[in-house]
């Protein structure tokens, strides 16, 4: 079975059988705690096992990253592959936990964390999972490292960007709606006029989304 210990995590569990499982993945240099609270947003019914692991990676100037970014904003290939390999066997390990599979679990993110869930969902060789929920993110881009986009085969995706991101531009998340689209994906795609954060308006439509995966 895969090492559970790989990487500090928060779990929350649901009142009763679980119905499926979220995983949020937080942004550049936070933590675990930025996201969790979330759970009790997404999933009021508490149907879902709520899980949310920390970055591997303590970098400056503060918290816990996925991955060291060069200097054109994309990801390290070093860090960002050794943390895909920590990440995929953590996920391994937590449907084993949990009697959850990976196809009842969507995968979700923040900034750095959302890069993350597009790798960990459609990543070379990647089971599928129940969605995929990308906030302020973007796709991976790392040679060597191919995502399966040629065929989604309506995979439900919820994809949110503000229109006024400094950190990662809006024309990212429009770039993996497009090429998600293209690939045959369900895309629900909601920019707003909002800087690098998740806009409270777009909430309400993601609960609708993630209850509707179960």
């Amino acid at each position: 079975m895969a090492d559970v210990e790989e990487l500090v995590e928060e779990l929350r569990t649901p009142a009763g059988e679980p119905a499926g499982a979220i995983v949020l993945l937080h942004g550049r240099g936070t933590s675990e705690q930025d996201v969790a609270p979330l759970i009790d947003v997404f999933d009021p019914r508490e149907r879902l096992v709520g899980a949310f692991p920390r970055g591997p990676l303590e970098l400056p100037p503060i918290g816990h990253h996925w991955y060291a970014t060069q200097d054109d904003g994309h990801a390290d290939p070093e860090t960002f592959l050794a943390t895909f390999e920590r990440l995929r066997s953590w996920l391994e390990g937590l449907a084993a936990r949990t009697g959850v599979p990976i196809e009842r679990t969507v995968l979700g993110g923040f900034s750095q964390g959302a890069v993350m869930a597009w790798a960990l969902g459609i990543g070379p060789g990647r089971p599928r999972p129940a969605g995929i929920l990308a906030m302020s993110g973007a796709l991976p881009t790392v040679p060597g490292f191919v995502l399966q986009l040629e065929d989604l085969g309506g995979l439900p995706v919820a994809i949110t960007h503000g229109t006024q991101d400094p950190l990662v531009a809006v024309e990212r998340g429009r770039d993996a709606r497009d090429r998600a689209t293209a690939g045959g994906a369900a895309v629900v795609y909601r920019e707003t006029e909002v800087p690098h954060i998740i806009d409270p308006r777009v909430v309400p439509g993601l609960v609708s989304w993630l209850d509707a995966r179960y």
